[in-house]
């Protein structure tokens, strides 16, 4: 998952990457550099993409990793659980999608192809979808490369930082396998809380601004009560952690159409259905939706 990302907005536009062109879709900025990954591999550090993994119950992590996310289990046991209720509402949205027609996704800090992975659930429903993961962490990139090199013609991975996005669609469209013209699925799960609000806003703007007519954006973000969420964004020493609110979240689909019941609770969000089921309220939550540009 992603995690070098400059502070501010202003920081954004100075990369030259988020810059509106005449289209309405991103403006080149500088060159892309698709094979040089922003995260060195270190065992000796703890790691979003491998702490993610060990909470998920996968095997690629490191002492370090599993310290991290005992952390934060250890501030709020519901953390495991939270990232299973992503990973389910992840794949219900993707199988939505994929009902839809849409047989492109662009998986943006992706993090270990933990299974069901995007490119697994989307095949079920068409054998030929096209997937490119994107994370800026050499590991990740490895692992993912390495299931493409197993004979799929139809994924591949590239480096890229989640907050260049201008960047990041050039490179994505160098592989061959998304056209621009087209539909696509832009998926954003679990990562927007490692921007601040406005940060995430004139990001998740500048690539859906990219996006042709039709596309679908799925967005997931893991938020908490205040006390629980100072707490774990304190304990977090990966990279800088936001607890956002429901208006954030509901504030990062701008400029799409949300797809009943609109920014929910990932435990009770049904694609399609009018309201969510109901639930027991908790202090932390994982917020998802999934929008539709008009």
């Amino acid at each position: 998952m992603n995690t070098s990302i400059p502070g501010t907005p202003a920081e954004l536009r100075a990369a030259g990457d988020q810059v509106t062109g005449p289209g309405g879709g991103i403006s080149a900025g500088p060159p892309a550099t698709p094979d040089t990954p922003m995260v060195p591999f270190d065992p000796t550090k703890p790691n979003i993409a491998r702490a993610y993994d060990y909470l998920l119950g996968g095997k690629d992590h490191f002492p370090p990793d599993r310290e991290l996310a005992e952390r934060l289990v250890a501030l709020y046991p519901g953390v495991r659980q939270l990232v299973r209720e992503n990973r389910r509402f992840l794949v219900r949205a993707l199988e939505y999608v994929a009902a839809e027609g849409i047989s492109q996704y662009v998986d943006l800090g992706a993090g270990l192809p933990t299974s069901p992975a995007v490119h697994e659930t989307v095949r079920r429903h068409d054998v030929t979808a096209d997937v490119v993961y994107v994370d800026n962490d050499l590991v990740v990139i490895n692992h993912l490369r390495a299931l493409a090199a197993k004979g799929d013609d139809h994924m591949d991975a590239v480096a890229g930082d989640l907050a260049r996005p201008g960047a990041v669609m050039d490179a994505v469209q160098a592989t061959g396998h998304i056209d621009p013209g087209k539909p696509a699925c832009l998926i954003l799960a679990m990562v927007l809380h490692f921007l601040d609000a406005g940060t995430a806003r004139e990001v998740t703007g500048a690539y859906i601004a990219a996006l042709a007519p039709g596309s679908h954006v799925i967005i997931t973000v893991a938020c908490g009560k205040p006390a629980i969420g100072q707490q774990i964004t304190r304990a977090y020493d990966a990279a800088p952690l936001f607890n956002h609110t429901a208006g954030d979240v509901t504030s990062f689909f701008a400029g799409l159409d949300l797809i009943k019941p609109g920014v929910a609770d990932a435990r009770a969000s049904r694609p399609g259905w009018e309201t969510p089921a109901p639930f027991q309220q908790r202090p932390g939550r994982v917020l998802a939706g999934i929008g539709v540009k008009p």
